[in-house]
């Protein structure tokens, strides 16, 4: 089983990008989670070019969300809303309906009360609208600098809840390959 993370902050210490990371060491047996860290190369999109021939980095995510059987998307929350760079990722990806049917979770960590639940609401009804296969077990993490050190996530409730958004993406896919 297959997974694509990444993460919508170009932040080197950014704290979405530590919860993809982590999320790669609390996969079950059996599965594998990628994280792709080029969002930041993608171009702006430009419908133009896309119907002509959409470049070759776009292409390269395209076909990595593709082939995975399941996506984790980790969002920060800029101005009750998520980033640009995500947000311009998603739009390379609206007519190559690679996101439809496939099981996705969106998880926000922000240092705030309310753990970017604007961001989160925002790309889920985004995902949404693209066909994705939204899951309900997505997570707002509050709080998040202090839950997340040195790049991984640490604190205990947090691990467990995050383990439970990557079980249940492989329960979706499990699903889903069996109907």
């Amino acid at each position: 089983m297959k997974f694509l993370a990444f993460s919508g902050s170009l932040r080197k210490a950014s704290l979405n990008t530590a919860v993809v990371r982590t999320a790669q060491r609390l996969c079950p047996p059996g599965t594998a989670l990628e994280v792709y860290d080029r969002l930041g190369l993608l171009p702006y999109f430009n419908q133009d070019v896309e119907s002509v021939q959409p470049p070759a980095e776009v292409l390269d995510f395209r076909a990595r969300l593709a082939a995975a059987d399941a996506v984790l998307i980790s969002s920060p929350e800029y101005a009750h809303g998520t980033s640009g760079v995500l947000k311009n990722a998603l739009e390379w990806v609206v007519g190559g309906g690679e996101l439809v049917d496939k099981p996705t979770a969106v998880v926000t960590a922000s240092p705030s009360m309310t753990g970017g639940d604007r961001a989160q609401a925002w790309v889920k009804e985004t995902l949404e609208v693209m066909g994705a296969r939204v899951l309900p077990e997505s997570l707002p993490i509050a709080l998040a600098t202090v839950k997340i050190r040195d790049g991984q996530v640490t604190d205990e409730s947090t691990l467990g809840d995050l383990r439970e958004v990557i079980e249940a993406l492989a329960r979706a896919v499990k699903e889903q390959q069996q109907a």
